[in-house]
């Protein structure tokens, strides 16, 4: 009763916007160029799914390849600051200065360094900065958060430094990794999306350029249709992941 309760809430909820939003338009006859109803955004979905859905995996694929490189560089990254609070001192200046960079401020300078020819490229890396701190940030204060009482235990044992990583610092940076990477997860797609508006990826024709198409053609039903589609994605991307976070450390924990 209490699943069919949490399902229901949102559903009932999102209904009951939606149904004032079609009202609204049609009462007031607001211009479909200027907001579309619910139901003229869902005939263009309907009419132009195949192409948005082309789009939406090539924004997907940019995301998670984005993912992947923003994972493996921060937490690299990560592990030697946890390690040596030198390199910590050195390297957080500079993290921080890309957390709060605008992505669309660089994005021309990115695309000549990739090549105008590879837009794509640019996009990647766009959206990986975008992705990076949540889990350089995540990974960092797992790998300082040991307790210290453990971390006096290791010590009373001998335990070599090498040890100590692998067998107290490691498993307790792990929930705070997959936090990290569940942030970064919708992070990529956003910053995928306006890297590709930043870097004007026509080549790989994500969402974005749907977007911009839409708009340029007064086809505003179409742009919600694209916003729709990547609000699905990222949701989905979201919820596999925390799905992914909560088995993992059921099965971490369970060790």
């Amino acid at each position: 009763m209490k699943i069919l309760t949490a399902i229901a809430a949102p559903v009932v909820f999102i209904g009951l916007l939606l149904a004032i939003w079609e009202a609204a338009c049609r009462l007031l006859e607001v211009p479909s160029y200027f907001l579309p109803a619910p139901s003229a955004i869902a005939k263009a979905l309907v009419e132009n799914l195949p192409l948005l859905a082309q789009s939406g995996w090539n924004t997907l694929a940019t995301a998670l390849w984005a993912l992947l490189t923003a994972s493996i560089l921060a937490s690299l990254l990560a592990l030697a600051a946890g390690l040596s609070g030198l390199v910590e001192r050195a390297i957080q200046p500079v993290v921080v200065t890309l957390q709060v960079t605008p992505v669309i401020a660089i994005a021309p300078l990115v695309t000549i360094w990739a090549g105008l020819d590879h837009p794509e490229r640019a996009v990647i890396g766009l959206a990986a900065v975008v992705a990076f701190f949540p889990i350089f940030s995540g990974a960092l204060t797992g790998l300082k958060s040991v307790d210290p009482d453990l971390e006096r235990l290791f010590n009373l044992y001998g335990a070599t430094r090498w040890q100590k990583l692998t067998r107290l610092r490691l498993p307790t940076a792990v929930p705070f990794l997959l936090e990290g990477h569940k942030v970064a997860a919708g992070l990529a797609v956003v910053g995928a999306v306006v890297a590709e508006f930043g870097a004007g990826s026509g080549g790989s024709q994500g969402l974005a350029w749907r977007i911009l198409e839409a708009s340029n053609r007064l086809q505003t039903a179409k742009a919600f249709a694209a916003l729709f589609v990547l609000a699905v994605m990222g949701a989905g991307l979201y919820a596999i992941l925390q799905i992914a976070e909560r088995r993992a450390l059921a099965w971490w924990r369970g060790r």
